[in-house]
C-alpha cells in the first residue's frame, strides 16, 4: 500500500513516497516547474503508476487560524487537476501548517547550509506530511 505525498507550490512541488506496507514516509523528488502544470501533472502520473501509488495525500495550506487563504484555494485547483488526470486514484487533503518551518529546521540542525536546501526543503516537507497522515491512519 503505497502512498505518495505532494507538497504543492507555484514553482517547486515536492514529493515523498511511503514505504510498500504504508508505515513510513521517504522523501522522493522535487518537480521543478514554472508556467506548464501539465508537465508536473504528468510527472506525478507517471510516479504514481512506477509505485503502484494507491492513493495521494496532497497538503493543504491554511492559515494558522484554520481560514481559508489564496495558496489553499490554488492548491484545490490543482487536487482538482489531479482528480481529473488519475480518476481511479484516491487524492487526500492533508493539513500543512508548519512542515515548511519543521523541514527548514530539520535541515539547519543537520548543518545543510541554507543554498542547498532549496529543492531538497519541498521533499522533505512532502515527508513530513505524508508521515503525519500515515502516523494518524495506524
Amino acid at each position: 500500500m503505497r502512498i505518495l505525498c505532494i507538497d504543492y507550490g507555484d514553482a517547486r512541488i515536492g514529493i515523498a513516497v511511503s514505504d510498500p506496507l504504508g508505515l513510513i514516509a521517504q522523501m522522493l523528488e522535487t518537480i521543478e516547474w514554472k508556467n506548464d502544470i501539465s508537465k508536473p501533472v504528468q510527472r506525478i502520473a507517471e510516479l504514481v503508476d512506477s509505485y503502484d501509488c494507491e492513493a495521494i495525500v496532497v497538503g493543504i495550506p491554511r492559515n494558522m487560524n484554520g481560514t481559508t487563504g489564496q495558496r489553499e484555494l490554488k492548491t484545490r485547483s490543482f487536487i482538482e487537476l489531479l482528480e481529473g488526470r488519475l480518476p481511479g486514484i484516491r487524492i487526500i487533503p492533508w493539513d500543512e501548517r508548519l512542515t515548511t518551518v519543521m523541514a527548514q529546521r530539520t535541515m539547519h540542525d543537520m548543518g545543510i547550509a541554507a543554498k542547498n536546501q532549496k529543492g531538497r526543503i519541498d521533499q522533505m516537507a512532502a515527508a513530513f506530511i505524508l508521515q503525519g497522515y500515515l502516523d494518524s491512519i495506524k
